[in-house]
């Protein structure tokens, strides 16, 4: 893990970065069982990410793929590069013992985040592989779950800062 990274402002020169990973047919929302995810899309929900970033002095970036494989390269990209990240890992929630791993190993504090109320729903989707690794879940809050998750990831990030300081 680089200094930066470790002071709390991954490599943006002094602003702390969150990542956002969207997990397979995230990139359908708004279209997908709006009934269940609603009609906000994705692209709708990292333009408001960003703009609450910028409020609470975040850079955020966003990423989403249908890719197991892809999903687990981003992660370890973000390896002393992130302050944190915020993850939907949407269907491979229930079944990758490998993004499970990459969260694992990178040493950067995880927020969980789903749409839905998982225990609401089927009961193969009651279990998450990285509840474990991870500092909080939300779900069941629909699209404002992932402001919130970022609004939580400010407070972490700063309290880790404190933490360093001796505050």
């Amino acid at each position: 893990m680089t200094i930066q990274a470790k002071m709390g402002h991954g490599h943006t020169g002094g602003v702390p970065t969150v990542l956002v990973i969207n997990g397979p047919n995230l990139n359908l929302l708004g279209t997908r069982e709006p009934e269940i995810y609603g009609h906000t899309t994705l692209e709708d929900i990292n333009r408001e990410l960003i703009a609450l970033g910028t409020e609470l002095a975040i850079r955020v970036e966003s990423f989403q793929s249908n890719s197991e494989g892809a999903l687990v390269d981003r992660i370890q990209q973000a390896r002393g590069n992130i302050d944190l990240i915020i993850i939907n890992p949407a269907a491979y929630t229930h079944t990758s013992i490998a993004i499970r791993d990459a969260l694992s190993a990178i040493e950067v504090p995880v927020i969980e985040v789903h749409l839905s109320n998982v225990y609401r729903r089927e009961s193969f989707r009651h279990h998450s592989t990285i509840a474990d690794v991870v500092e909080a879940r939300l779900m069941g809050f629909g699209a404002e779950g992932y402001l919130l998750a970022l609004r939580a990831a400010a407070r972490m990030i700063k309290a880790r800062a404190e933490k360093r300081e001796g505050k």
